[in-house]
């Protein structure tokens, strides 16, 4: 229901809950997004709330500008503040469209620059560290080989079941014997499928022969017969690139060096977009650049 702007009754509170319990959910955003902009409008109002603000007619620009500063000061990168100011824009956007302001102050607000970080990516000899590691664990062989092999998103990987697989009778590296992956509600809630190597489909292969009987639809799961969260694949993929000697690198890097290795073989770029699940193509081409620099460095580093 419309509240008319400039009625004092209506806190920021009021206009948050509204938010997350209607707005979000009635434009079908992703589950994660959702989680990310309750959280980052959240810490916005807490720090308005500091400076004695409790109804959104009393936010002004220099408020929105001192919290990005507020942000700096705790030392976050220029990504998570991107992302910030999308979710307060988001914001002021609902509050504009039910009338709980008469101007849009958050219209002005400027995105903070985004620093330019080079993604980590593995070498040949780094990929064959890892993959040795884990190479007697049939569960943790087949989830770096799918990691590694098809560049599947962290959130991605933790929603897959065993009945998103198709696997090959046979596993040969013909290309009338690859297997596929449905990736389901992927970023943008859109679903792909993504083939499946020869590589990996023998190490899922090896995993489901050993798989113990779970009444969860889960493909992996945990010692406590629990699908794995998002964060024990983190302290999984970490715990193996320890052990492989491995330094500066986490399960994103694995995407990377997906999306890096499939560029320095010549993999037409359209195909490592779909696979990686891209919207712009212009995301993927970055991984053309970074094979040129692996090769300078592999090659510089074999020297015959």
């Amino acid at each position: 229901m419309k509240n008319p702007a400039g009625n004092n009754h209506i806190t920021i509170e009021d206009a948050l809950g509204e938010y997350t319990a209607t707005y979000m959910p009635s434009r079908n955003l992703a589950e994660k997004t959702r989680r990310e902009y309750t959280t980052d409008i959240s810490d916005f109002v807490s720090f308005i709330a500091s400076r004695g603000i409790y109804e959104p007619l009393g936010i002004e620009l220099r408020h929105l500008n001192e919290y990005m500063a507020e942000l700096d000061n705790r030392g976050l990168t220029g990504l998570t503040r991107r992302r910030k100011t999308s979710s307060i824009k988001s914001f002021f956007r609902f509050m504009q469209d039910f009338d709980y302001i008469e101007r849009n102050v958050a219209q002005k607000l400027i995105p903070p620059m985004r620093e330019e970080v080079t993604p980590r990516v593995l070498t040949e000899k780094e990929l064959k560290r890892l993959q040795l590691a884990v190479a007697n664990i049939p569960r943790d062989a087949a989830i770096i080989e799918l990691l590694l092999q098809t560049g599947i998103r962290l959130s991605e990987l933790a929603k897959l079941n065993v009945s998103d697989l198709e696997l090959p009778s046979r596993v040969t590296p013909d290309p009338e014997n690859a297997g596929a992956v449905t990736v389901r509600r992927g970023k943008g809630r859109k679903d792909r499928v993504i083939t499946l190597n020869h590589k990996v489909c023998r190490a899922l292969k090896a995993y489901l022969r050993v798989r113990p009987d779970n009444e969860s639809k889960a493909l992996f799961f945990s010692k406590f017969h629990t699908p794995i969260s998002p964060h024990g694949y983190q302290w999984l993929v970490k715990h193996y690139l320890d052990e492989a000697e491995i330094e500066n690198a986490s399960v994103h890097s694995l995407r990377h060096t997906f999306g890096t290795q499939m560029a320095k073989k010549g993999v037409n770029l359209r195909v490592i977009q779909e696979a990686m699940g891209h919207a712009d193509l212009k995301m993927t081409s970055r991984y053309v650049s970074l094979a040129r620099e692996l090769m300078d460095k592999e090659m510089q580093e074999n020297a015959l």
